[in-house]
C-alpha cells in the first residue's frame, strides 16, 4: 500500500466486514470494478467524488477513511498544520499525480457531520478541460491563497483571496487552481 493511498485498506476492510464483493461495491457506488481494485491495492490516488460515493455505498462518512483513532472530545489543529494529509488525483488524467492535498482539520473526531479541510490546489501541468462531478451534500470554500476557479453547472466563478462560495454539490461542479498554486478552506457535508 503506498503512502499516497492509505484509504484503500480501509475501503477493503469495510467492504469485507459487510460481506460485499468488489463487484457489488462498484455497482452500489457507481464506480468501476477496476477503480475499486486499484484503490484497495493502493495503486491509485483516489479522486474525491468517487471516494464520497464509495463511502455512501458502505454507509460510512468520508472521514471514516481518513481517521485513525476516534476522539469524542474536541480536535485541535494549531495554525492549520494538520499531520493528516490525503492526496487526491482530482481530475488529472495521470492517476499518480496529486491535484489536491487535503489536510484534515477534524481527523479522528468521532461522529462528525462535516469534513473541514485546508486544501492545497495544484494547477494542472497542461491546460485541459475540467470534468464536472456531483455528489449529495453541500460544500463551502474560502480562498486563503491564490486564485480558484469554480465551475458550477454552466456558470464559472473566479475567486480570489478572501472570497467564498457555498453550493449544493448535487449540481455538477469542479474546483481547480486558476493559474498558480492556491490554498482553500473547504467544508464538505455529505449525508450518509
Amino acid at each position: 500500500m503506498t503512502e499516497k493511498n492509505s484509504v484503500g485498506e480501509k475501503i477493503r476492510q469495510f467492504r469485507e466486514n459487510q460481506e460485499m464483493t468488489v463487484e457489488e461495491l462498484a455497482k452500489e457506488s457507481q464506480s468501476s470494478v477496476e477503480l475499486i481494485e486499484k484503490l484497495e491495492a493502493g495503486e491509485l490516488i483516489p479522486s474525491l467524488t468517487p471516494l464520497l460515493k464509495i463511502a455512501r455505498a458502505l454507509g460510512v462518512r468520508l472521514g471514516t477513511f481518513l481517521d485513525d483513532m476516534p476522539q469524542t472530545g474536541p480536535v485541535v489543529v494549531r495554525n492549520g498544520a494538520s499531520t493528516n494529509v490525503v492526496r487526491f488525483s482530482g481530475k488529472s488524467k495521470n492517476s499518480e499525480e496529486s491535484a489536491l492535498d487535503f489536510h484534515s482539520l477534524a481527523a479522528d473526531k468521532q461522529a462528525r457531520n462535516m469534513e473541514p479541510f485546508i486544501i492545497d490546489v495544484h494547477p494542472f501541468k497542461n491546460e485541459e478541460e475540467h470534468e464536472l462531478s456531483s455528489h449529495e451534500g453541500e460544500e463551502f470554500i474560502y480562498v486563503l491563497n491564490g486564485n480558484i476557479e469554480v465551475t458550477y453547472g454552466k456558470e464559472n466563478y473566479t475567486l480570489t483571496v478572501g472570497d467564498s462560495i457555498y453550493y449544493d454539490s448535487v449540481v455538477p461542479h469542479d474546483v481547480h487552481a486558476a493559474g498558480t498554486e492556491a490554498k482553500i478552506l473547504a467544508v464538505v457535508y455529505t449525508p450518509i
